[in-house]
């Protein structure tokens, strides 16, 4: 049984970051004519992109819940390793004492033995079941403090929309330095967290 949320894919949380956000700029402003330069920085102050790598390393929260599952697992396939030992146990004592048995006490002892293994393949599914379960009802939690607090931000700040970065899973080739916002959320999703917990 592998650690499921350790899996969490970038990609995933690709989808949470590409939030479009509303401007905060109210329409009812009276226009002034621009330049098209002016027009063209405008637009590039409007939409901003955070690293998502920086993001799932530095988010208190996220390393809380990762560390959590991680946890879980392990101990999950801890107890798997040792009903697999003693099922194992089992089937080798059989197969040492098999000789001196009768037919029906083989016959007796396969069933029991069978009906065992079913129960710790069953076992073994729903355990890894109820953490994936569990993983997806977390990463939603995530999704949503990412996103609710990002739109809060992008209206303070005035963004349009907030892109996400990830290496060699990315469709931003280039952006400049300027656009990356990655510390300020980080900073800002942090004492979110502090003032949840508290």
């Amino acid at each position: 049984m592998t650690p499921y949320f350790s899996n969490i894919t970038k990609a995933g949380l690709g989808l949470l970051l590409a939030v479009a956000v509303v401007s905060c700029n109210d329409s009812t402003e009276p226009k002034t004519t621009k330049s098209t330069t002016e027009t063209a920085k405008d637009q590039a102050a409007a939409v901003v992109y955070v690293n998502s790598d920086s993001l799932l390393n530095n988010y208190e929260y996220f390393k809380e819940i990762k560390s959590k599952f991680e946890d879980k697992s392990k101990k999950a396939e801890a107890d798997l390793k040792t009903k697999g030992a003693a099922f194992q146990r089992e089937v080798a004592a059989y197969q040492q004492g098999a000789q001196g048995m009768s037919a029906d006490e083989r016959a007796s002892t396969e069933q029991r033995l069978a009906r065992k293994q079913q129960e710790l393949q069953a076992y073994q599914q729903n355990a890894g079941s109820a953490l994936q379960s569990e993983e997806m009802a977390e990463n939603e939690k995530l999704y949503d403090k990412v996103a609710d607090y990002l739109k809060i931000y992008a209206k303070e700040k005035g963004y349009k929309m907030v892109l996400t970065y990830s290496k060699g899973n990315s469709a931003i080739l280039f952006a400049d330095e300027s656009l990356d916002v990655t510390k300020e959320v980080i900073k800002g999703l942090n004492e979110a967290y502090k003032k949840d917990k508290k």
